[in-house]
């Protein structure tokens, strides 16, 4: 019988591979990062602050993992084709992109205003079309496939109330995922979506009432918000060998929420 650790890191691993994490120095797609780095690969976060990169980066370092830090302005397309430059300078190569920019606001539908409308839709789709498609075509180009991982929301899915902006631009980056799945399979090139249900972050953390969070735990299953962490399992299985089959897919990690009616 094969050694149960061998087996995992064979299936799950991911050293002499690199990847990079738009959003790596927030707090879920930070602990994303984290996963990826325990699993073996070299591990880039962009993002801006350079601060919060420093803290997790020392998380990541500590526990034995190789990371490094790289600052992007996600809605200039030359800035994204910089960054692949430089990390594919620094580390020789990419297989893994978690596309994970977003920004979130509670203004109501008939008081948003067009520029504040603009900015989300710049950075929630804007900002992962552009990397899609800087990394997408080195990806295709270098002819070894990869893994992008795109990150949704239930309420891509499911809209909420308070968040109508953040829901379009999550639905459509859902429809992206698709699409661009389905013209990159043949290239061994595979777009998939994390779908978190309720994650306290610092996008959300505005909207979060005490009224709303009640409503949020009559409607989850579990009556708990997601931790971080909980999303690494997810993270490991589409950007390794043992998600090789898995294309436009949506992981939906929630709590049951979901599944959730009356």
């Amino acid at each position: 019988m094969s050694n149960p650790e061998n087996y995992l890191d064979t299936l799950f691993g991911l050293k002499q591979k690199v990847a990079v994490v738009i959003g790596g120095t927030g707090e879920l797609c930070g602990a994303m990062a984290e996963g990826l780095a325990a699993a073996g690969a070299e591990t880039v976060l962009v993002g801006r602050s350079e601060e919060k990169a420093a803290a997790r980066l020392a998380k990541i370092e500590a526990a034995g993992g190789r990371a490094y830090f790289e600052k992007v302005d996600v809605n200039s397309k030359a800035s994204i084709q910089a960054l692949l430059d430089r990390v594919l300078e620094k580390s020789g190569q990419i297989d893994i992109l978690v596309n994970g920019a977003g920004v979130n606001s509670p203004t109501p539908v008939l008081d948003i205003e067009e520029a504040e409308f603009d900015s989300i839709l710049d950075t929630n789709l804007k900002a992962v079309l552009f990397a899609s498609q800087v990394f997408g075509k080195y990806m295709l180009e270098r002819g070894e496939g990869g893994s992008m991982i795109n990150i949704g929301s239930m309420s891509g899915i499911i809209p909420l109330s308070r968040v109508f902006t953040y829901s379009a631009t999550k639905a459509a980056v859902h429809n992206l995922s698709k699409n661009l799945a389905r013209e990159w399979a043949p290239y061994k090139v595979r777009v998939n979506t994390i779908v978190p249900g309720f994650f306290p972050a610092e996008q959300n953390k505005k909207v979060l009432t005490p009224e709303r969070v009640s409503s949020i735990m009559g409607h989850t299953p579990a009556k708990r918000f997601g931790e971080a962490q909980e999303l690494i399992g997810a993270t490991l299985l589409l950007a390794s060998d043992a998600g090789s089959f898995m294309n436009g897919s949506e992981i939906v990690v929630d709590g049951g929420y979901a599944s959730m009616t009356i």
